[in-house]
């Protein structure tokens, strides 16, 4: 794999937090909030610090509106500059997504998807928007039995779901749309583990593994590895997922003591 491509999956990785359940706990209040991130690459003995990201929620009436900010540091901006910008409005009764935007400037290139979803019986329906530098807007539209979401959206239903109620090796499935497709997403919990974050600080999490298919057959990327806060926060602590050579591992950072 080329530099840039695994410094785009160092961004992509983080945003692969998913997980849905029909009777998860819909009703998790969340606070407004501001979350940051170290995405690192890992091969032998090489630890590269290649880009950072915040993810931020604030309440706005009936609504959330979240955002996840992504862009590379300084010497791999030299190699290949990312900033993505993605952001979605989601309703607080049911955790509901309403739009979902992601905008990409990777290198020379520029992408816009926009997912507007509407909802008829137990169907989630998403028209989507295509936008390719020098190239003609698409447009879309993707269906999926029960709630579907995104890839920002479902972070935040994964937090809702209760870890402490599911059985080692239970499994969980939902539809993740994108501007251009849509995926199966299997998440499997595998268990309370103590783990160590980049700054030596130890952490009880849950652990969680998520598998992407293509209509339920050909799987879209590696295994993703997710390890969750067990306080009420449910913060995702770490994110690890393989890449032709080496892999790529999302840290929290943690605010510091004033």
């Amino acid at each position: 794999m080329k530099l840039h491509n695994k410094i785009s999956a160092l961004l992509t990785a983080l945003v692969m937090l998913c997980g849905a359940n029909a009777n998860a706990a819909a009703t998790t209040k969340f606070a407004n909030e501001s979350l940051n991130y170290e995405i690192v690459y890992h091969w032998g003995l090489i630890w590269k610090h290649a880009a950072s990201a915040t993810l931020s929620l604030s309440n706005n009436g009936n609504y959330y509106n979240t955002s996840l900010m992504a862009r590379t540091v300084s010497w791999a901006d030299k190699v290949y500059k990312v900033r993505d910008t993605l952001t979605c409005r989601i309703a607080k009764d049911g955790l509901r997504p309403e739009q979902y935007i992601k905008t990409a400037h990777e290198g020379k290139h520029f992408s816009k998807d926009v997912v507007d979803y509407s909802y008829v019986d137990n169907t989630s329906t998403a028209n989507c928007t295509v936008v390719r530098k020098d190239k003609e807007t698409k447009h879309v539209t993707l269906q999926a039995p029960g709630q579907a979401y995104d890839m920002l959206s479902v972070f935040y239903y994964l937090r809702s779901l209760d870890f402490d109620s599911m059985k080692a090796n239970g499994s969980v499935k939902t539809t993740i749309f994108s501007g251009r497709r849509k995926e199966n997403l299997t998440v499997t919990y595998v268990g309370e583990e103590t783990i160590k974050l980049r700054d030596k600080s130890t952490h009880n999490s849950h652990h969680v593994t998520f598998k992407f298919t293509q209509d339920g057959k050909k799987k879209s990327s590696d295994d993703i590895h997710c390890w969750i806060s067990t306080d009420n926060a449910h913060i995702p602590l770490m994110i690890k997922g393989s890449v032709s050579v080496g892999e790529v591992r999302v840290y929290y950072k943690a605010p510091t003591a004033n």
